[in-house]
């Protein structure tokens, strides 16, 4: 499974210089540049080879492609790519990206970094212009669709372009055939355009606003008003011209009237470099926490609200706004939420799921909420759309206080691995709610004297008599036959066997004189335990089925003592729930013997060890139940 541990909470902004090492080895870019020059050798990259598998997943080149030398921010995170300098070519020509120079190469090697990133040439097929844009410069990326941009429209787009945001443009296609489809204007459907400038020039007594855009073939212009060789630009005199740099060269670059742009564009993607929005003048220091999570299948891939049963299980992270917006009496943030590794997972069958995100009024508490609290409350704000995009992101504005942001796939039990950035113009804290694990286990009872036994006590002890034999003792062998003779009998619950293994657990965990065996008090204080941990799993079969399932498993396990991190609830699933994501009885039991062992052993150790107090007790359970 592609789902890695991290600290919980939120994380600092990254920053270029802070770029963690992508390489196998290890080393960075430098580290292997001076190996390199100490054996005099060019650079091959093993992690990347000049071979098929770098190129295709699913398909074998149709051609014999030659590798040869000419004479990176993701997921919040600025990352260092290093590659060698092979390029696949055929015919002495570079097969992918090139320049219009043959003897330039910055662009097939960047292009070579970013395969490598997400696992090969194909995996960057069909790509989506704002996910390069946002991968190359860290920026935040949003969406206007043109025929419901706002009146303002033209003035975002000036903006914008004086900030040094990077802008992108493109005609939907309603079908594959229309993919890189000519129009009778000039323009290529379903093909990546950049927006490079804005202006205005007089024409015949008006102000006619233009607007420039790049085709990156370097060919094939708009061919409508205002391109290169219209008869517009005659009316412009050449001084004018020349400030607008219109020239009439097929390069690839061309101008159009802005209402013309509006009417053949579908789509325009901006990604800013910083996130100040572009309806406003101001520009402001913002302040950025990122969070990285996991949507796993039976423990916290709950989709979106229409699944009221497991959307609740969904990571939640705790949102605080504590300061006003200047002469406001709000606060204004963006949150974007970003799925990761997709392109990368493409040959594995991945494909982007359909996410988005919900924040609600956090009540006067400080846990994980449960399945009633989003039953009755509606929430506050929620992103636009539930869209298969790789990035969500809205901007908000919400009164101060505590808030629950909750980032979800739309449909439950998707798994994939996600990064949540929230953008704030004053300090905003943030928290994540699946974290924390709290271990509350009430004190065993005193045993009762013999000559103080109720009459049901003095039943229990004759049984126990029974089954311990001579030496009033019960082994692990004779533990094994008792609960299995006495749960196959119980209908309402599923139970296949306790093991032996299963039975030494409960007897290390119950035997407090440590000879390997339960006399009669730590046998009675087991029985007890059991019929408690029955009525629990009874409870939580919500469909009365005889099992668990293991969106409930977070709730039993707390009213057993346990507030466990999403992480460890992870594992457990990993570890005890079957293909349906449903728990019988012995996993469940299991599953607390384990987890009370570690909490005792970890009460005991610390006590005892200063040094052992380094290590907190979320780290402890989570070494013992991947043991």
């Amino acid at each position: 499974m592609p789902y890695f541990y991290r600290a919980p909470g939120p994380q600092a902004h990254p920053v270029p210089k802070d770029a963690r090492t992508t390489h196998s080895s290890g080393q960075s870019f430098e580290q292997l540049r001076q190996e390199c020059l100490q054996r005099g050798t060019l650079f091959e990259d093993a992690d990347f080879p000049a071979g098929n598998s770098s190129l295709f997943y699913s398909e074998r080149p149709q051609v014999p492609f030659v590798w040869k030398r000419p004479g990176f921010w993701q997921h919040s995170e600025w990352l260092d790519v290093v590659i060698d300098d092979r390029l696949p070519t055929f015919r002495d020509r570079l097969v992918f990206l090139h320049s219009a120079d043959h003897n330039e190469f910055w662009s097939a090697l960047l292009e070579k970094a970013y395969a490598k990133l997400n696992g090969s040439y194909e995996a960057l097929k069909g790509g989506s212009t704002i996910e390069a844009m946002e991968d190359f410069t860290g920026g935040v990326a949003e969406t206007f669709q043109t025929k419901e941009a706002p009146e303002n429209f033209y003035e975002i787009l000036e903006k914008a372009l004086k900030r040094g945001s990077l802008l992108g443009c493109s005609i939907d296609t309603r079908n594959a055939a229309e993919s890189e489809a000519r129009t009778p204007f000039g323009l290529i459907k379903g093909h990546a355009y950049t927006v490079t400038g804005t202006d205005q020039v007089n024409f015949r007594g008006q102000k006619i606003e233009l607007i420039r855009v790049r085709n990156p073939w370097g060919q094939v212009e708009w061919n409508g008003s205002w391109s290169d060789s219209s008869p517009e630009w005659r009316s412009v005199g050449p001084a004018e011209q020349k400030r607008l740099c219109h020239t009439a060269l097929d390069d690839g670059e061309f101008w159009m009237a802005f209402k013309d742009f509006k009417a053949h564009f579908d789509k325009v993607e901006i990604c800013n470099l910083t996130p100040d929005a572009l309806e406003e003048d101001a520009v402001h220091k913002w302040e950025v926490t990122v969070h990285q999570g996991s949507w796993v299948r039976g423990s916290t891939a709950g989709g979106c609200r229409n699944f009221l049963d497991t959307f609740w299980t969904n990571p939640q992270i705790k949102l605080s706004l504590t300061e006003k917006d200047e002469g406001q009496e709000q606060c204004s943030f963006l949150v974007a939420l970003m799925q990761k590794d997709r392109r990368k997972l493409k040959r594995f069958g991945a494909d982007m799921l359909t996410i988005g995100y919900a924040i609600y009024q956090c009540p006067d508490k400080d846990e994980h909420l449960n399945k009633d609290f989003f039953r009755y409350h509606a929430s506050q704000a929620r992103s636009k759309t539930f869209i298969n995009l790789r990035e969500v992101s809205d901007r908000f504005k919400l009164p101060p206080g505590d808030y629950i942001l909750i980032p979800s796939t739309f449909e439950p039990h998707q798994e994939a691995d996600f990064c949540l950035r929230i953008f704030s113009e004053k300090k905003a804290i943030t928290r994540d709610m699946d974290g924390n694990v709290d271990i509350d286990l009430p004190e065993p009872p005193k045993p009762t004297p013999p000559d103080q036994e109720t009459e049901e006590e003095q039943r229990f002890r004759a049984l126990f008599e029974q089954v311990a034999g001579e030496d009033m003792e019960v082994t692990a062998e004779e533990l094994e036959y008792v609960l299995n003779a006495v749960l196959q009998k119980k209908k309402d619950i599923k139970f296949k066997k306790l093991s032996l293994i299963s039975c030494k657990n409960i007897i290390s965990l119950m035997d407090t004189s440590g000879n390997g065996k339960l006399e009669f008090d730590e046998f009675k204080v087991f029985w007890d335990k059991l019929k408690q941990w029955i009525n629990l799993f009874l409870r939580f079969d919500a469909d009365k089925s005889g099992t668990m399932s293991t969106y409930e498993l977070r709730t039993a396990l707390k009213a057993a003592g346990f507030q466990l991190s999403s992480h460890l609830l992870q594992l457990i699933v990993l570890r005890y729930a079957d293909e349906e994501l449903q728990l019988d009885f012995d996993d469940f039991l299991n599953c607390l013997v384990r987890l009370e062992n570690a909490s005792r052993v970890f009460q005991a150790l610390s006590t005892k060890n200063e040094e052992f107090i380094h290590l907190n007790i979320n780290e402890f359970i989570n070494l013992t139940m991947n043991i």
